[in-house]
């Protein structure tokens, strides 16, 4: 355990991306923010991401890069504008790296000195520890969500337990949605949302082609469920494969494009989730809505699993040193054994 020497007044947290991996994080500001309750925290994160926590009532600042940008324009001019940014954000008590990649670790120590991580055995990339002056070590096998929790509460000095994750608050606010009684006409409710019916959102997409159930097995899901499902995309080949979905249920809906800020409202005022091993799906454990992850080349590591939030893994082995994205065993889970866990998580 790291002992903090003074007084914490300001935070800095690093964690640039990605939107299932900032969700996972953002759980840690509520117990921050009991513990240290007159202190500013800072996020520092990539910019597509902001809106994700801009405004969040329990941060103080979002600052924003755009590495990706960087990296595509190769502009010597936006890097050097990004580094006097970061080095002009003022001192921090502590600045804590919770992704544990040098890219990550660099922004950290562009910040200031007082840097936190987890130590080269630890850190996804172990050059990373380099950039820090103290280091915690967890296992890199352990539960992504107890990592980041034990890293940041060592690196501030206390403890965040398991009976403080599973009383969590909701994670986000959000817009709770007034529905109007139309059960012949759900398209005429608030983005789809039926209460004639259970609503249920059903995440398709993801950022490896392995990690997604296969639409014909979603079409089925929604006819054996026989509840309102509400398909949530992002990208125009996700609502073609959504599209195609509703052509083949009558119990499915195409979901509104939304913005993050409506993904959380939209996830908050559902009665169950089922989705991939992604980011809007680790959003309803976070705003405590009832869900089932589907894990093919992943496992159920990626998520805190609660007698609500489950995972159902394919039969595959992992390597999570070594993952292997043409594991496409996602394929091979059952849709009954989905209806058998829908079914007891929304009685």
């Amino acid at each position: 355990m790291t002992t903090m020497k003074k007084e914490i007044k300001c935070i800095a947290i690093v964690r640039l991306s990605a939107l299932g991996d900032i969700v996972n994080t953002a759980v840690t500001l509520q117990f921050i923010r009991e513990k240290f309750p007159h202190a500013t925290i800072t996020w520092i994160t990539e910019e597509v991401f902001a809106p994700l926590l801009q405004n969040h009532p329990l941060i103080s600042s979002v600052q924003t890069i755009n590495l990706k940008k960087i990296k595509q324009e190769k502009s010597f001019t936006l890097l050097k504008n990004t580094i006097l940014k970061l080095r002009s954000l003022g001192e921090f008590d502590i600045i804590i790296d919770i992704q544990g990649l040098l890219k990550s670790a660099i922004v950290a120590r562009l910040i200031g000195k007082n840097t936190h991580g987890f130590d080269s055995t630890s850190a996804r990339e172990s050059l990373a520890s380099l950039f820090y002056k103290t280091t915690s070590h967890i296992n890199y096998d352990e539960n992504i969500v107890k990592r980041n929790c034990f890293l940041i509460a060592d690196a501030l000095g206390f403890e965040i337990s398991d009976a403080m994750l599973l009383n969590k608050r909701a994670v986000f606010p959000a817009t709770k949605i007034e529905v109007p009684h139309v059960p012949e006409r759900s398209d005429k409710c608030p983005w789809g949302i039926d209460i004639s019916k259970k609503n249920i959102a059903i995440i398709i997409g993801a950022s490896w082609e392995s990690k997604k159930y296969p639409k014909e097995k979603v079409a089925q899901l929604c006819d054996a469920l026989k509840e309102n499902c509400l398909i949530i995309w992002g990208s125009e080949a996700e609502k073609k494969d959504g599209m195609w979905i509703c052509e083949h249920s009558s119990f499915a809906t195409l979901a509104p494009k939304l913005s993050l800020r409506e993904l959380i409202s939209f996830i908050s005022n559902v009665d169950l989730l089922i989705g991939n091993d992604t980011g809007p799906t680790h959003m309803a454990w976070a705003q405590n809505i009832p869900s089932i992850t589907l894990f093919g080349p992943t496992t159920t590591r990626m998520i805190y699993e609660t007698p609500k939030n489950i995972g159902i893994k394919s039969p595959s082995i992992v390597n999570i040193d070594k993952i292997n994205k043409n594991d496409f065993s996602i394929q091979e889970i059952e849709v009954d054994e989905i209806v058998t866990k829908a079914k007891e998580l929304l009685n």
